[in-house]
């Protein structure tokens, strides 16, 4: 499958949006994708680079469901031992190590500590067997296999931890990413292979022939209000919480069905919970959180309760943040952390399918496939580390369709060798080095605080060159303002950057770790969109509105959630 590089950034910008409209009117595809998020993203990718004319609709901004409220971490899985899910933590073991090197800025390797206390959930010799186990499972090798610790190491580790109780730990590894833009860089490799993807395309209804099947979708552009229909071959479901809703409208509901399970993390400032390195640590009811620093802050989560109410607006309420925070200052007793000190947080839903009689926290997470007499293919469950083997998987069931000719004319699955940017870094030391020359680059415009280097390497990789060179363009005094204008310009030019939200939430991330930056810059920021993409002044309300309402929901505890 030939890849056009420049005609696939061109089909990834919001500019190009009206062509991209055109295409899904008037093409009939192999395959049609409703869901933006990581699983659908990875469905295009896969579909795509086998040979697959491939289109891919979101109702809102890509990642912007469950794809932008994880732990944002690839990881094996720890806690999936202990439930004797030996194929999840096996497949996701082997997965992380595959996804970091397809882009290792991205996916970043990190030692995780699991301090062992008195009374904890982990005795030392099962936490040494187990992770010797997920080593094994996961092919870990080198120096990052586990290593248990005494007391006294633990506490060079992390002097935080409370000595009083501490008894020992184990070191394991595990990987940090950014779970919208993995998303988004996914969806940009689709689009280089030929996939049309866009943004606020809604799938309204099914239409379907003679025979039953699924003849088109009724989508509508809600930049435009305007109505299409898609026609394809295949049609697939990954929309994530919604799956069920989209079966309902395909009237293919059976004795499976969702179950949603809500998980919040907060962020709290570097200074004010300034932990050497992520942490995995007990609460009181027996499950774990992690504790992970990244930038200027450190967030902690996850909780995992039972959810049944609005889909649209997932908020966090007072009673998750006091949970978290009281994990937070018991595990950390120098620590006193209380609801003013956390500076913003996320809430997300899992769609994990429904298990009789059991607690959120001890549903699989297994992805599993449900066929409609319609030909509609859904996914549901799986995490974030499963997204290529999800891919496959649904790109079987799409092949099992066709024809033995047909089918013969795609390849197979070649997702784990194709780096998700471009140009690539192939390794974390190329990824150290990149990092250096960036920090240099900005110093010599002004920018000599290094957090901004690892902001940029950690979010766009060698893409931040382009970033960097667009500065020379803008005349604001403050070289940072420059910066931000160029990362504003790049979004919508490259990542189909459509609105703030989009911006400043998906792409950049900071919403939820640096939201002081948003105040700093958003009219900055305002009045580049409505210079590059002629907003009039309804837009422009609707586009403060809800920013607005996303930055209260990132700094507000509810006493209850939304219905």
């Amino acid at each position: 499958m030939k890849v056009d590089k420049e005609e696939g950034k061109k089909r990834f910008s919001v500019l190009n949006r009206s062509k991209q409209f055109e295409k899904l009117s008037s093409k009939k595809f192999d395959l049609a994708i409703i869901g933006g998020g990581v699983t659908g993203a990875g469905i295009a990718l896969d579909a795509a680079s086998r040979g697959l004319k491939v289109c891919l609709i979101e109702k809102n901004d890509f990642a912007s469901g469950t794809s932008n409220k994880s732990t944002k971490l690839i990881h094996g899985g720890l806690r999936y031992l202990k439930q004797l899910e030996i194929g999840l933590v096996k497949e996701s073991g082997s997965e992380r190590a595959i996804v970091h090197k397809l882009a290792p800025h991205l996916v970043i390797p990190e030692k995780m500590l699991l301090p062992l206390v008195e009374g904890g959930t982990y005795g030392k010799m099962m936490t040494s067997i187990g992770l010797m186990v997920y080593d094994i499972l996961a092919n870990v090798s080198g120096n990052d296999r586990r290593k248990m610790l005494d007391k006294n190491e633990t506490l060079t580790k992390e002097p935080l931890l409370n000595e009083s109780v501490v008894l020992g730990g184990g070191l394991y590894a595990e990987y940090r990413t950014d779970d919208a833009r993995l998303t988004i860089e996914i969806l940009k490799k689709a689009a280089e292979f030929g996939a049309t993807i866009v943004n606020y395309c809604e799938m309204e209804s099914f239409s379907y022939d003679a025979d039953s099947k699924i003849e088109h979708l009724n989508c509508m552009d809600h930049n435009t209000g305007n109505k299409l229909s898609i026609k394809a071959r295949n049609y697939v479901s990954a929309a994530g919480p919604w799956v069920d809703i989209v079966r309902k409208k395909d009237a293919s509901m059976n004795h499976k069905y969702l179950h949603l399970t809500k998980g919040v993390h907060i962020v709290i400032p570097s200074e004010k919970l300034p932990i050497n390195q992520p942490v995995y640590f007990d609460v009181p009811d027996g499950r774990m959180i992690f504790a992970i620093p990244r930038g200027r802050v450190t967030y902690v989560g996850t909780t995992d309760t039972n959810y049944s109410s609005n889909l649209e607006r997932v908020v966090a309420t007072k009673s998750d943040a006091e949970y978290l925070l009281n994990a937070i200052n018991k595990t950390f007793p120098s620590i006193v952390l209380t609801l003013n000190d956390i500076e913003s947080n996320w809430a997300g839903l899992r769609p994990l399918i429904h298990e009789e009689d059991k607690d959120p926290s001890e549903l699989s997470r297994k992805d599993e496939l449900f066929i409609s007499d319609s030909g509609l293919i859904s996914i549901a469950g799986g995490k974030l580390t499963g997204y290529r083997k999800m891919a496959q998987r649904v790109i079987e069931a799409v092949l099992k369709t066709m024809s033995k000719k047909r089918k013969s004319k795609f390849k197979k699955s070649s997702t784990e060798t194709i780096p998700l940017v471009s140009p690539a870094l192939h390794s974390k030391e190329a990824v150290n080095t990149y990092q250096t020359d960036i920090e240099n680059q900005l110093s010599k415009l002004g920018i000599v605080e290094p957090y901004h280097a690892w902001y940029l390497c950690t979010t766009y990789g060698k893409q931040a060159d382009t970033i960097i060179d667009k500065m020379k363009d803008f005349e604001n005094e403050d070289a940072l303002e420059r910066l931000i204008r160029a990362e504003t310009w790049y979004g919508i030019h490259y990542e189909m950057t459509n609105s703030l939200t989009d911006f400043f939430v998906r792409r950049t991330g900071r919403l939820y770790f640096n939201i002081p930056s948003i105040k700093k810059y958003l009219d900055i920021v305002l009045k580049d969109f409505i210079m590059y993409l002629n907003w009039n002044e309804s837009r422009i309300n609707s586009e403060s509105n809800n920013m607005e309402l996303l930055i209260q929901d990132a700094t507000t505890y509810y006493t209850e959630e939304f219905k």
